[in-house]
């Protein structure tokens, strides 16, 4: 969730972020202990937070925890009759060495898809026994889950008429599973108007549940289901509120339906964003498969759901969520998703929203596809008119009816002066940010607690989305529209304004913006692979909602509606879900690897202005790859890329060979026993490039040279020729041999090498450009990004 101080509650949520320890919710912070200024009370607050922390720790050696156990199946005796007999039978032994009468240890899930193995609870003894049976290959703990459109369609340039959606039939037939918080099936986004039977090849199923039944799932939602067996192994005590497939946060069900909702008229947020709402891929189905609880989630609930979906016969996976700082053998859903692509499932993820630093990245999964979140051309907000004269438009999102009356209007400059603000409550306030750290935050607080008519904000900040959805009437103005305003009430004895709200803009400059809070490469887990891979539109993006949930207060009254807005990575993701479902439509036959080619080789660089992208992160530079990876999505452009960068199993094995893994790490991933390592690599024949000079003790005027191999495959008609241009690099060199490519026939390949030479110690933190084949008719451009870094990923 973006960070922000503001006093009313955030109603959106973003994404879903796994952190790196499932004791992280437990820390006391010390920042209290420190503050304090008497002794008496810092023994005592230390004596508190040492005893928490010991009975903490002792509790889970007692008690244990839950584990995600690899197995070997070579090492399963024939005389068991499947897989779960044999692990239900490993851990009665574990409870028989150890001489204890009743058995503690309890399987959760027995995996069938994404693991060799299974989860269960087990005591510290209980775990050290099971690593001398038979059979055992490694464990990883079970680990937290924290729960950190009506024009989005029109903005990446999908219409009706032409391109990708009548080409792939706007995604007939593919299946999209969404892992997330579950589906409100009554919204009308789910509805099946126009729809086909159910594609025979879907095996899953609509279960019953707490406030949910088989009926309610239908050709467009064609399954639900739900997983809390880890939650509940966790605290085996604790009570579910809907334990069912039915979505009780309203995040599963603005995803799902960002990828895939149908057609529904006169959708809006209380008036702002109007218009027929529908997903990327209109015609696709929806399967929901809830594994993130308002009690709780955990991976071993997460990649169960992923273990069904891959049985149940899914063609794309949408997750918004991931794990942070952990090696690929480490990551169980890295893991879980390696099986899905062994299905040939594609995977989207989010890149997750811990920007604008560096580094900050997770899904740096190599097989999957890891989006960033940009802005769209479009703006809410409300018209300020200054009397009979001039009116200025600014940026608000307040829901509430306001009056259209012309009120009293009072320039209170820095609006510091909280008694003086509480005595012109009748008065819209203006105020001018000092642009001081949080000066915007304490004015925007001292306006809603001074109880004034409206406040209007002068500001340059360039993220004020959390602010304008605040539960007061705010509008907020750049600096030129607020002169306008206080040149406008200095001139005037008794200067008067009214505001309109409700208000919403289109063919706002620049955008796309990459937003401030989308989390940036380099990537932890897999630094050689260069991530994000593109950015989706993720702010303020309108999708279905339970109607029971509130979205926005208004004083102290909660509304509600049947579609939010929200923002994060979490609603980029499924845009980009929803895109690889239509390319999955289109090209049945081609691999997750093909499509996440064509969805970068073919994205935007440029914004609607003719420059490059930029990022609000950086104070609208332009845009590095680390940021938006190769750019915004082309829907069009994607469905006839030229050519492609493929990736075969192999190819991953090779590069987790490179990545020094071990056999038996390698073993965790792949589940086979026979991982040729023979040609280890860690240059994957991805569209893409990032190179590390980063020797920090590299002599002055020491120059290295970085080499990649690529193939590319011909995907256009017929024969064609293309020639490779390269983005100059000041300070660095980059070659491309052959740098001209003459493809006979399609499906034909060829092998290219890129070279960059460039210092061992680089002067700058990023540099970066691109390459670009681009055929003779310019017909097909096909754009890869390069990235220079000095950056160094601590391990």
């Amino acid at each position: 969730m973006v960070k922000n101080n503001l006093k009313f509650p955030r109603l959106s949520i973003p994404y879903i972020s796994l952190p790196k320890s499932g004791y992280s919710s437990n820390k006391i912070s010390l920042a209290k202990f420190q503050s304090s200024t008497m002794a008496a009370d810092q023994t005592k607050l230390l004596y508190v937070w040492l005893s928490f922390s010991i009975s903490f720790i002792f509790t889970k050696l007692v008690q244990g925890d839950n584990y995600i156990v690899h197995m070997d199946l070579s090492a399963m005796p024939k005389a068991f009759s499947g897989q779960q007999s044999w692990y239900l039978a490993t851990l009665a032994s574990l409870s028989s060495n150890l001489r204890v009468k009743a058995p503690s240890s309890k399987l959760i899930y027995s995996y069938s898809h994404v693991i060799q193995g299974f989860s269960a609870s087990l005591k510290p003894a209980e775990l050290e026994a099971l690593k001398n049976t038979p059979g055992y290959v490694s464990s990883i703990r079970d680990r937290t889950a924290k729960v950190d459109t009506t024009h989005s369609f029109k903005f990446l340039g999908l219409n009706s008429g032409t391109g990708a959606w009548p080409v792939s039939n706007f995604g007939k037939d593919v299946i999209i599973g969404v892992i997330d918080t579950g589906v409100w099936p009554e919204s009308e986004s789910f509805n099946d108007k126009g729809m086909t039977d159910v594609p025979s090849k879907w095996k899953g199923e609509c279960e019953s549940g707490t406030q949910f039944n088989s009926s309610m799932c239908n050709k467009k939602l064609i399954g639900a289901r739900s997983f809390n067996k880890g939650l509940i192994a966790h605290d085996p005590n604790i009570t579910i509120s809907m334990n069912s497939p039915r979505d009780t946060e309203g995040h599963g069900t603005h995803t799902s339906t960002t990828a895939a909702g149908n057609y529904v008229p006169d959708a809006s947020f209380f008036g702002y964003a109007m218009g027929t709402a529908r997903g990327m891929a209109p015609g696709a189905r929806v399967a929901m498969y809830k594994a993130l609880w308002d009690e709780g989630a955990y991976t071993t609930d997460i990649i169960a759901a992923i273990d069904q979906a891959i049985a149940d016969g899914v063609d794309v996976l949408s997750m918004s969520l991931g794990l942070d700082g952990l090696e690929l053998y480490q990551d169980p859903i890295a893991v879980a998703t390696f099986a899905a692509i062994e299905q040939n499932i594609f995977v989207s993820t989010s890149a997750g929203n811990e920007g604008p630093d560096v580094e900050t990245l997770h899904n740096g999964t190599p097989w999957v596809i890891t989006v960033a979140a940009g802005t769209m051309d479009r703006d809410f907000g409300a018209t300020l008119s200054l009397g009979s004269k001039d009116s200025v438009n600014g940026v608000a999102l307040y829901p509430g009816n306001f009056s259209s009356n012309e009120f009293p209007i009072v320039f209170m400059d820095a609006c510091d002066n909280t008694s003086e603000l509480r005595k012109i409550v009748q008065k819209i306030v203006v105020c001018q940010d000092p642009g001081k750290e949080d000066s915007l935050n304490d004015q925007f607080n001292n306006i809603q607690v001074a109880g004034n008519i409206a406040g209007v904000f002068i500001t340059n900040n360039s993220d004020v989305t959390s602010y304008a959805q605040g539960p007061f009437p705010a509008v907020f103005l750049e600096q030129n529209d607020g002169d306008t305003v206080v040149d406008y009430i200095e001139s005037n004895t008794d200067p008067k304004a009214s505001i309109e709200f409700k208000k919403t803009f289109l063919g706002t400059k620049p955008s796309p913006t990459v937003t401030s809070y989308t989390s940036r490469g380099p990537s932890y887990s897999c630094p050689s692979v260069l991530k994000p891979d593109v950015m989706a539109p993720g702010d303020l993006v309108l999708a279905a909602w339970p109607p029971n949930i509130g979205v926005a207060l208004v004083k102290k009254d909660l509304l509600f509606s049947n579609f939010n807005l929200l923002s994060g990575t979490s609603m980029a993701c499924p845009h980009v879900t929803g895109v690889a479902a239509l390319l999955k439509g289109a090209y049945p036959d081609w691999s997750p690897a093909a499509i996440r080619s064509a969805l970068m080789t073919t994205a935007d660089t440029i914004d609607n202005t003719g420059s490059p992208i930029k990022d609000i992160g950086e104070n609208l530079q332009p845009a590095n790859p680390l940021a938006m990876g190769a750019g915004q999505i082309n829907p069009n452009k994607a469905l006839d890329p030229g050519l492609i960068y493929d990736a075969t199993v192999e190819d991953y094995v090779n590069l987790l060979c490179g990545l020094n893994f071990t056999e038996q790490q390698i073993k965790i991933i792949t589940k086979s026993s026979s991982n040729n390592c023979s040609n280890p690599s860690l240059d994957l024949n991805y569209p893409s490039f990032i190179a590390y000079f980063n020797d920090r003790n590299a002599k002055p005027n020491s120059k290295t040279v970085k080499e990649f191999q690529r193939t590319v495959t011909n995907v256009g008609e017929g024969s064609s020729g293309y020639k490779a241009t390269v983005t100059p690099f000041k300070g660095v060199k980059v070659t491309v041999e052959p740098d001209t490519l003459v493809f006979n026939a399609k499906n034909e390949k060829k092998n290219f090498k890129l070279s960059i030479e460039g210092p061992r110690q680089l002067d700058e933190a990023v540099k970066f450009g691109y390459l670009t084949w681009e055929d003779s008719g310019r017909k097909h451009v096909v754009r890869s990004p390069i990235v220079a870094t000095s950056y160094i990923i601590e391990k």
